[in-house]
Parts: C-alpha cells; structure tokens; sequence
C-alpha cells in the first residue's frame, strides 16, 4: 500500500545502505529527516593508495575485490589527479572483478568497466562465501577496503585460500564533523517534530548515544527517545537499545530482519497513535 505513511516525520541515521531506506520510505508518504552520522575524507596519507594503484598498473590483479562503490570512486580521484586514471582502467580490465552488492558495480560502470560476479547479500560475509567457491591459490587479489569495519575475517578467509592479497583504505570517516547533525536531530526528538525513529544497524545507537554524552544532550536523547516511536530493524539492534536501558517500539515480525518489512511495521503502529501537533 502506498502513502501508508502520509503526515508523519522519519529519522533516519544515514549510512552507506540508508539512501535506499530513505527511498522506501518517502515512497510510503513518509516526510524523511535524514541524519549524516559521519563526513567522509579522503585517506590522509594518500601515498599508500597512490603505492597501490601503482602496483595494480604495473602488474594488474588477477582478481579485484570491491566493497564499496566510495572506495573506487575515491581511487579514481587520486589516479586522476596523478594523471594514471587511464592507465588504471585499463589494468582493472584485465581483472576478475567482484563487488560486494549493487553499489560497487554501478562505480565500476562509471569507468566503462563490468562486475563478474556481485554478491547476492551486501556483506561482508556474503563476500566471504562468494570468494570461497572459488580458486584463489597463488593469485594476486586487489581488496579495497573501508573505514570502521574490521576485516580480519575477510583477509584472513583469503589467506586462507592462498591468495596474495594486496589491500588498500582509499578514504576514512570523520564522525565529531557530523555531531551537530546528530544534536539537531535529538532536538527535533525532544521538541516533538519527530514520529519515528527507524533503526538499522546497532552503530547508530552507539553513536547516538556517543555524540550526546559528548555534548551533555544524554537526557535530552532520553527525553526525546520516550516521545518518540522507536523502530528496529531487528534482535541485533533491540539488544543495542536494550544495553543502553532504552525500549523497541515496533520491530518486523518472523524474523523479516529487512528494511520493507520495518516500514510496514512502522506503518501499522504510526497508524495506532494520535495525529501529532507539529511543534514550531
């Protein structure tokens, strides 16, 4: 059903993955207040990345690893600014490339070059179990990783199966330039403009709660957090509320830990309550 969520205001803490949700919901009606949890940079040191694609050039990759479409994108950047972007597409198409879901496949494209294979789920276990069906043994495998992950069982599964693996971090995040979005956002909370909020990764409570301990807004969070509708995308991210002594509101049932599930979920609570007055 359409316009299920016509007249009321979402929060949503923007991730990589929340672009979609935001989609989603606005589709639903839904007047989204989307909340940037962190600015991106690119790398600080930019000599490593420049180091790698100097390698990928020199001898290219058997096989290319992408996790996230920022992380090219911001490849590419450097090697236009060295003035070896041409050179680069050119070695990368001599690789088996594989991404981890849609979005590194669509930067790929960008550069007139193509996926073998995509992950059907966009994790990184789902990169995991794709690389293990295949045979790495003794072949140069290019990885780019990103900020905030540890990727110890990525890199160690590819080791495991004999690949030599050649890592680069093309970019990091810069989580205290984008406090002040996650403040504005606990304000509109605390002063009612806010129905819902929806969450999808337990990083996004630990972040909220990091940013307003550090800006002395915790029981303005808690105060906000009571008035509003507090939706969770699953166990992972009830047990993350639950940790910090906040409640679930509303969560998708049998186990349809997914984000179209959450908005019906949000659909039928939201449409339980009373018409809210929006604060001025």
């Amino acid at each position: 059903m359409a316009d299920r969520l016509n007249g009321t205001r979402i929060l949503i803490l923007e991730t990589r993955e929340e672009a979609q949700f935001s989609k989603l919901l606005a589709e639903q009606g839904a007047d989204v207040v989307q909340c940037p949890m962190f600015t991106i940079h690119d790398a600080p040191d930019p000599a490593p990345v420049e180091a790698w694609i100097r390698r990928a050039i020199d001898k290219p990759f058997d096989d290319l690893v992408l996790m996230t479409g920022e992380g090219l994108r911001r490849i590419m950047k450097l090697a236009v600014a060295r003035g070896l972007d041409q050179a680069l597409v050119t070695a990368l198409a001599k690789s088996r490339k594989f991404t981890r879901g849609p979005k590194p496949g669509k930067a790929l494209r960008e550069v007139g070059l193509e996926a073998q294979q995509t992950t059907e789920k966009p994790t990184t276990e789902g990169v995991i179990e794709m690389l293990g069906k295949l045979e790495l043994k003794g072949r140069r495998l290019g990885l780019q990783l990103y900020p905030d992950k540890d990727h110890g069982a990525l890199t160690g599964a590819l080791a495991a199966q004999g690949a030599d693996v050649d890592s680069v971090l093309p970019y990091v995040y810069d989580s205290k330039a984008a406090d002040a979005n996650i403040i504005t956002a606990i304000d509109d909370m605390a002063e009612g403009r806010i129905d819902s909020i929806a969450l999808t990764n337990l990083g996004q409570v630990r972040r909220l709660i990091e940013a307003a301990k550090a800006h002395g807004s915790e029981a303005k969070l808690r105060a906000g957090l009571e008035r509003t509708l507090i939706a969770s995308v699953g166990p992972a991210v009830s047990g993350e509320l639950a940790a910090h002594g906040l409640r679930t509101d509303v969560s998708p049932a049998d186990e349809a830990y997914f984000m179209r599930p959450l908005i019906s979920a949000m659909a039928a609570a939201l449409a339980e309550r009373k018409p809210r007055t929006t604060a001025s």
